[in-house]
């Protein structure tokens, strides 16, 4: 049995992409290899880093054995139910940024409010209280892809959301993960 050390941030990120492909009913190549590199340049992140990052979640039971297929209800369980206590984050300085949480599509439709959450970005349009993203790259990759973007924001809304906005998110993320 394979030694599990923990999820690191960047796996839910990984997860996050999985599920967004197959929202987006893209085609991926079966090689595993190929579809690591894939991955590996839509996330900005190294083939090594998506190789190990999916081998923690088959090891965790939130990817099938063959790494390309995301157990829906096992992410969306931890997601809603261990996200914020494992992965917490706490708003900081405001900069300049890409809008995530309430204020990034889709929550930003049904959520007014005067406070704007940022992933400070050089490339950002919006000035809010920053929100540190759970990987370096997650502005550039959410610029590559409107769903991964989708699901990161509404992430984010349950790493620093209060209760309605956190309820909001998890209903979304349903949509999104159990299609339901």
């Amino acid at each position: 049995m394979a030694e599990h050390k923990g999820m690191r941030p960047h796996d839910v990120v990984v997860l996050l992409k999985l599920v967004s492909v197959a929202h987006q009913e893209e085609i991926l190549v079966k090689s595993e290899a190929l579809q690591q590199k894939a991955l590996a340049a839509s996330l900005g992140m190294s083939q090594s880093e998506i190789s190990a990052s999916l081998r923690r979640s088959r090891v965790a039971r939130l990817v099938a054995q063959d790494r390309q297929q995301v157990h829906p209800q096992a992410l969306f369980e931890f997601l809603c139910y261990g996200l914020r206590y494992v992965f917490p984050a706490e708003p900081g300085p405001v900069y300049r940024g890409m809008p995530t949480a309430h204020s990034a599509p889709p929550l930003n439709a049904l959520i007014r409010s005067a406070e704007t959450y940022v992933w400070p970005s050089a490339e950002g349009t919006a000035r809010g209280e920053s929100i540190v993203p759970l990987y370096p790259s997650v502005p550039f990759a959410a610029r590559q892809d409107a769903t991964l973007y989708a699901l990161l924001a509404l992430v984010d809304a349950l790493r620093v959301g209060r209760v309605r906005e956190i309820i909001l998110a998890q209903d979304l993320l349903k949509k999104y993960i159990l299609r339901g």
